[in-house]
């Protein structure tokens, strides 16, 4: 119960006051987002979240950004049993440059995600605020161009995650696993 509470107080305050103040890179090159990713760290106090973190594994995403300036996203994850978890959303573009919302048929919920820091060719730090039912909650994604990142980029990813109110416990750096196949 006590740590509920604290999820959701933490929560709130990031919704309330930190996570609104959360802006996209400067200089933020859309062109250069494009390709594979690896979707090495994730982190939130959503419930669901810390209900399923020990079991997430690290999955790919690729990226595609379009003529009229969205972004196609695609991602992919391999699940213990063999299969390919697969979800896709357009992300339409905002007057702010690496800033994009879209609205998930698989979750039923909105999105203002954010791309707050990049170094292109190595890593990307994504700053998710997802809606529904009215409840905000945060998630934070570390993209990397490899499966494995230095100690240096997981220290900004935990910083940027402890700034958006992210309790250390749900901060998770996921395991490497084995890529589905292209669909």
């Amino acid at each position: 119960m006590r740590k509920t509470l604290l999820r959701m107080l933490g929560a709130l305050l990031c919704v309330l006051g930190a996570c609104a103040d959360v802006m996209p890179a400067k200089d933020f090159k859309l062109d250069r987002m494009a390709g594979k990713w690896y979707m090495v760290g994730l982190a939130s106090n959503a419930e669901w979240f810390v209900n399923h973190m020990a079991l997430m594994k690290m999955g790919t995403a690729n990226l595609l950004p379009t003529a009229g300036g969205d972004l196609d996203l695609s991602y992919a994850n391999l699940n213990a049993d063999g299969t390919c978890w697969r979800m896709t959303n357009l992300a339409k573009k905002t007057e702010t440059p690496g800033r994009f919302t879209f609205h998930s048929h698989s979750w039923n919920n909105d999105n203002d995600m954010r791309i707050v820091e990049v170094e292109y060719e190595e890593y990307a730090l994504v700053h998710t605020i997802k809606t529904k039912d009215g409840v905000s909650e945060i998630l934070n994604n570390l993209y990397s161009r490899t499966p494995e990142v230095s100690s240096v980029v997981k220290q900004k990813f935990t910083q940027l995650c402890q700034e958006s109110g992210i309790l250390a416990d749900n901060i998770s750096i996921r395991p490497k696993n084995a890529e589905c196949p292209e669909a």
